[in-house]
């Protein structure tokens, strides 16, 4: 499970802010942007743009139960950066350890 980032924390990771959220999605697909911005280490209102962008390009997509979002990955979907367009949304979680049953084509 990732951690979030403290004040002496890493300057910099390997993975952006993009793919943190895409990471905590798959494996809690219900999970509050609240936590997602807590555990990241970034602003609520960044998730929510983070989000926007996810469902827009259709890495997401956003399903209402209730009052609450859930969230299905699009795990076939190609990365998007030429450097690594050959691999797939599955790969990169496949990379950090993820199981993803609730994954959509």
């Amino acid at each position: 499970m990732l951690s979030p980032q403290s004040a002496e924390g890493p300057a910099w990771t390997f993975l952006t802010n993009h793919a943190h959220v895409l990471i905590c999605i798959a494996r809690d697909p219900g999970i509050r942007t609240r936590d997602l911005a807590v555990l990241i280490g970034i602003t609520e209102r960044a998730v929510q743009r983070i989000i926007a962008d996810l469902v827009a390009e259709q890495y997401l997509i956003r399903e209402r139960h209730g009052r609450r979002n859930r969230y299905v990955v699009r795990h076939t979907l190609h990365l998007r950066h030429p450097i690594e367009a050959q691999r797939r949304v599955i790969d990169l979680l496949a990379l950090v350890g993820d199981v993803i049953p609730q994954c959509s084509g």
